[in-house]
């Protein structure tokens, strides 16, 4: 019988070195065309405490059974801490017994990209000459790392609000060979691939000026009245979601315009229905993918980790 004092620590470090952008990418594309349903998944719990927010994020597989419990402290970067902390407990499906315990904000960082890319790899133009980042923090490195998995980009901006970590995440990235500068948000003009990786509550860019054949992924909101989104691009782009029902409860980059009558909730398509030929791409109109984070893509990742050791 596996007891608690047994149980193995996968640090953040060993979640890495076992899992690349790419393995993930492949994990959770290989788990939505398997039939995974994200409308099934369990609800998450977002608890309002004083210095930040506690998250309780259940899912289950036929194999494994799961949960991240994770913090949103606001605060934390001025005390030189990071803004998300957490564990993840990975459970065997039948006995419920545990049998891991993973590092929650390495798994959130390799996931949320992982997600992304996989959207992004079916929305995104087959070339991708520019990638334009808004953020400077693990989730758009992440997010580079994830893309560079998709496509052969040939150069990328970073767009940050604190001037300090975007040029550092410039410098980080053109020492490890890669042609990359910081920008300003006017740059989406002629970017393929936009990602939003960022705390902003107000829209990032102007959306008039995205092109026609671009993607654009967002992270960072998952609150109905907080976006990175403009309503210009939202109104005029194939909508793609993880799942409708929980978009239309959190994902304010797309309640907003909705509530503007812009956007009708029907035309909201579920991310599963891309990655199976269910729904086609219009490729005729910007493609926005807007991720609010679910269970089930940290089951998926935990799983494939556990694996992988």
């Amino acid at each position: 019988m596996t007891t608690n004092a047994a149980l193995p620590w996968i640090s953040a470090d060993e979640v890495f070195a076992r899992v690349s952008f790419g393995d993930a990418v492949v994990a959770l594309d290989r788990a939505l065309a398997a039939g995974l349903d994200p409308a099934k998944d369990f609800d998450r719990s977002v608890l309002d405490l004083t210095n930040g927010q506690l998250l309780l994020m259940p899912s289950e597989s036929s194999d494994y059974a799961g949960v991240k419990i994770a913090t949103v402290s606001p605060g934390n970067p001025a005390l030189g801490k990071d803004r998300i902390q957490g564990v993840y407990l990975l459970m065997d499906a039948s006995s419920l017994s545990p049998i891991a315990l993973l590092d929650g904000a390495a798994l959130t960082t390799l996931r949320t990209p992982a997600v992304s890319a996989v959207a992004a790899d079916y929305l995104a133009p087959p070339r991708v000459e520019h990638l334009l980042v808004f953020g400077s923090g693990p989730q758009a490195w992440g997010h580079i790392e994830a893309m560079r998995a998709i496509r052969s980009i040939e150069r990328m901006t970073i767009v940050g609000r604190n001037p300090e970590r975007t040029a550092s995440l410039a410098s980080r990235l053109r020492e490890s060979g890669l042609r990359a500068s910081v920008g300003t948000a006017d740059q989406v003009a002629d970017a393929q691939l936009i990602v939003c990786a960022t705390t902003a509550r107000e829209p990032l860019f102007d959306g008039t000026l995205v092109p026609d054949d671009s993607c654009t992924v967002a992270v960072g909101s998952h609150e109905p009245g907080a976006r990175e989104l403009p309503s210009a691009l939202v109104g005029r782009a194939q909508l793609v979601v993880e799942d409708t029902s929980v978009a239309l409860r959190e994902a304010g980059n797309l309640l907003i315009p909705i509530g503007e009558g812009l956007v009708e909730p029907g035309t909201l398509v579920p991310m599963r229905y891309i990655v199976t030929g269910a729904a086609s791409v219009d490729r005729s109109r910007p493609r926005v993918f807007s991720s609010s984070g679910m269970s089930w893509e940290d089951l998926v990742i935990a799983a494939e980790v556990f694996r992988a050791g």
